[in-house]
């Protein structure tokens, strides 16, 4: 094969990867849709917790910063795939805080604030005090610190199942979407030799296969389905 042949190969192996990244980030996008519709439905929060959505909003806007050109050029699959969440879960907390009691409401809108001036701070940074290529190591450095800090719900999750041996609150889908968006955007991150992309999705995905090993292990011994995923604590 030639050179050419490799390198295009090569090129279209990434981009699937990235793309097939952004199709499986999807699904979990879309995931807390119940609780929000149940939200709605009861025009109350009750017990759950709009902390998680929180954390991903702001983990999805350093992300993405890290995929716009000025930052990281050639990665802009990750800024579309970040672009799309930040969306989302920005969605999700405006229902939030719609049918939140007082009390939440304010914390939750501080809190929002608070998303918006840490990320503010972060892209001023960037662009003021660093050149490239040390941008995309300040940057890369913050998405991996954060996206890392994101698999707390994951190990909530696995420390669950294990505690309860009980696959109750462990959608299967939910699990196995996890781990492909996980594999596949750990493989994007080695066509592009990018190690801030890489190495977290790398965690996720052996995350993944825990979660998965455990579904199937628990899942046998009890013959149970899961019933309600923690949607509110997982996304």
């Amino acid at each position: 094969m030639s050179e050419g042949g490799l390198f295009s190969t090569y090129s279209v192996c990434s981009s699937a990867a990235g793309i097939a990244g952004n199709l499986l980030a999807f699904v979990l996008f879309v995931s807390p849709i119940p609780t929000f519709t149940r939200i709605i439905r009861s025009k109350s929060t009750e017990q759950f917790s709009g902390l998680p959505y929180i954390y991903a909003l702001l983990n999805c806007l350093i992300c993405l910063w890290y995929g716009t050109p000025i930052v990281s050029p050639g990665i802009i699959l990750i800024a579309t795939v970040n672009s799309v969440g930040a969306i989302f879960q920005l969605i999700y907390i405006i229902i939030f805080i719609t049918y939140a009691e007082k009390t939440k409401k304010v914390k939750m809108l501080c809190l929002l604030l608070a998303v918006f001036a840490v990320f503010g701070a972060i892209v001023f940074l960037s662009i003021k005090v660093f050149e490239p290529p040390n941008r995309q190591l300040f940057v890369g450095y913050l998405s991996v610190f954060s996206l890392i800090s994101m698999f707390a719900s994951p190990l909530f999750i696995i420390n669950l199942v294990i505690k309860t041996k009980s696959v109750e609150y462990m959608p299967f889908y939910l699990s196995l979407a996890t781990f492909l968006m996980s594999l596949s955007f750990f493989g994007y991150g080695m066509f592009k030799q990018d190690p801030f992309i890489s190495v977290p999705n790398g965690i996720g995905a052996i995350l993944g296969i825990i979660q998965l090993v455990l579904y199937f292990c628990y899942s046998r011994k009890s013959g149970e389905e899961p019933r309600s995923p923690l949607l509110e604590s997982y996304a």
